[in-house]
């Protein structure tokens, strides 16, 4: 009998992590770790009663993304529970703070984006790597976004400066997963435009129209990438999900 696959998502409790929760339980003899801040939250309680597929289950752990150590003690929590790998580790939790032009910009926004977009995803690297090399075909997918481009980044971003130079970092980081894991698929994704709190607080910060992308849509597109993403068709490459387009980092 076939283990189940094991699909690791950070900050499941809305937006898109939390579409993805729901998707991938959906698929039988699938078990679904999510990350919440506070796994005894309201949120909780919602994403346990999702409808699941046959032989699937979710399994919630707390990782605030700001510690250093939440990642350790969720893989403590992870393996207390049977689970002995990862399949797939997909980096969504993300924050875009400290909107404004560079002029004025607060300098601790840029800190705080730093930590919690680039050196939370370190952490849990570090954290989950080794039930990752115990899978027959690991994958790591960086939620990330186009605004990290220095290639080709897009006009309205410059007031999310912020967001954009950790989204930067967080590319680098993403890219060097698998320049230095030969056994590891890794790739970044930006999601689109889609109809999240970040992404309604971006378009009205850019004075451009709301996004129309549902979260339960990017997800199944992410999904789908996933799901056909080998070592040597995808890993190191960064992604727009609508479009396959390869972005350049």
């Amino acid at each position: 009998m076939a283990p189940p696959t094991v699909v690791l998502i950070t900050g499941v409790g809305r937006g898109i992590g939390k579409a993805l929760a729901a998707a991938y339980l959906l698929h039988p003899d699938h078990i679904v770790i999510g990350t919440l801040r506070d796994p005894k939250a309201p949120q909780a309680e919602e994403l346990k009663s999702l409808p699941v597929g046959s032989g699937s289950h979710i399994l919630l752990v707390g990782i605030e993304n700001t510690s250093l150590t939440d990642p350790k003690k969720a893989v403590e929590s992870i393996e207390a529970n049977g689970i002995d790998h990862i399949d797939i580790v997909i980096a969504n939790s993300g924050v875009s703070i400290g909107a404004g032009p560079l002029e004025t910009a607060d300098p601790k926004a840029f800190v705080d984006s730093f930590n919690i977009n680039v050196l939370s995803g370190v952490v849990l690297f570090q954290a989950v790597n080794k039930l990752l090399t115990k899978s027959s075909a690991p994958k790591w997918i960086s939620v990330t976004s186009r605004g990290g481009s220095t290639g080709a980044p897009l006009p309205w971003y410059p007031y999310a400066a912020a967001y954009c130079m950790s989204k930067a970092a967080q590319n680098w980081f993403s890219q060097t997963l698998h320049v230095a894991n030969a056994s590891l698929t890794a790739f970044a994704i930006h999601p689109g435009f889609v109809l999240t709190d970040m992404g309604v607080a971006a378009a009205t910060g850019a004075g451009i129209d709301l996004p129309v992308t549902s979260s339960e849509a990017s997800a199944n597109k992410i999904i789908d990438l996933i799901s056909s993403a080998t070592r040597e068709s995808l890993s190191g490459k960064f992604l727009d999900v609508d479009t396959r387009e390869e972005i350049p980092w």
